[in-house]
């Protein structure tokens, strides 16, 4: 069941970026472009063999863990800017980009950085599970990694969500508020991930369906967005065919 999820997840991101490369190479939206592209690659460095295919090449030290934390970084800072301005939400956008948006950035980044050198990070693993295997001080080396790369994604979507509800709750057109309401759902799975370290062994399988819900209804809200610019964009056309 994780594997359809995680190939599954890959396959809609991928089929949406490819999508999108006609636009982006007509200069058009290429920062939606990137968001997607991003996920792509994030999901693809989250899934087993593409995973360590890549850290063997960085060197079997699971650098490719560290990166994957960054693209996460990147992806979900350009979401944010993207979604604020779609849907004018200014305090969203003051919380993204102002002062407080900047130092849990850079907070979460220096957290991030410095506990994968305390770790014993030798021998590549997917999620870090070898490393975690080694003993307890890995152990718990691996948990607060995780905490500290959950923190920046987290910080982001808790900014968006109230400009999602009152989206849902607006005036504007159906599409409109089902795209919101997707992200608004993206965004409660990122926060339900911070609780991965109490999560039981037994139900180990949910930080999958939270990480990769998070990322399905992201990217769907997203696309939902487009749809309904591009169909705004013809209606004038329309109207104007029949007058």
């Amino acid at each position: 069941m994780i594997g359809i999820l995680q190939w599954g997840t890959l396959a809609v991101c991928g089929v949406v970026t490819l999508a999108r490369v006609p636009s982006a190479l007509r200069g058009e939206n290429r920062s939606l472009f990137s968001i997607f592209a991003l996920m792509t690659v994030a999901i693809l460095l989250s899934i087993d063999a593409p995973y360590l295919a890549v850290d063997r090449v960085l060197g079997g030290l699971n650098v490719a863990n560290l990166v994957l934390r960054f693209v996460v970084f990147a992806a979900i800072f350009f979401l944010g800017l993207r979604v604020a301005r779609g849907f004018s939400a200014d305090d969203a956008l003051r919380l993204i980009t102002g002062p407080a948006g900047i130092a849990v950035a850079a907070a979460a980044s220096a957290a991030v950085v410095a506990v994968f050198f305390m770790m014993d990070t030798a021998g590549s693993t997917a999620g870090l599970v070898g490393v975690s295997a080694k003993d307890g001080r890995n152990a718990a080396l691996v948990e607060y990694y995780g905490a500290a790369g959950r923190l920046y994604p987290a910080y982001i979507t808790v900014a968006l969500f109230p400009a999602m509800v009152r989206t849902v709750r607006g005036g504007l057109p159906a599409l409109v508020r089902c795209s919101a309401a997707l992200l608004a759902l993206g965004t409660v799975a990122i926060s339900l991930s911070l609780l991965s370290p109490v999560i039981p062994p037994s139900l180990g399988f949910l930080r999958f369906v939270f990480n990769y819900t998070a990322v399905l209804c992201l990217v769907l809200g997203l696309v939902l967005v487009w749809v309904a610019k591009v169909l705004a964009k013809r209606a004038p056309k329309k109207q104007a065919s029949f007058t």
